[in-house]
């Protein structure tokens, strides 16, 4: 009889110290999940504000695409009819000159007439 009642203790503190050792494991673990779930919340903040960044730079970068590709027809254009543009201005450049030349007094009116006699003769 002794020998179960002293079993008996023995089972009853290795319960108890289950018991206690299970309560805490439990406690361990339920902190353990809050700080997970707490990690969780933090970096699927942090993936929202990162999915919104990364938005604005493709529309940042779409944006600077359009800039240059912009840029790219105005220069292939300047390219293209710059020996018109070039003709153009000397034109232009010569034409102001005769007209500051008749505003100074210049007559270009026998330079006409005696080249059209030339070419008539």
């Amino acid at each position: 009889m002794t020998e179960a009642e002293t079993t008996e203790k023995d089972s009853q503190a290795d319960y108890e110290t289950l018991m206690k050792e299970s309560a805490a494991k439990r406690a361990e673990d339920s902190k353990s999940l809050g700080d997970k779930e707490s990690a969780k919340a933090e970096t699927e903040s942090d993936l929202q504000a990162h999915e919104v960044t990364l938005k604005e730079a493709k529309q940042d970068h779409g944006a600077t695409l359009k800039y240059i590709m912009d840029l790219h027809t105005e220069c292939d254009w300047l390219i293209k009819y710059y020996d018109v543009r070039k003709e153009m201005r000397a034109s232009e450049v010569d034409a102001l000159g005769k007209a500051k030349a008749v505003l100074s007094g210049a007559d270009y009116s026998l330079l006409q007439t005696s080249s059209m006699l030339r070419g008539a003769m």
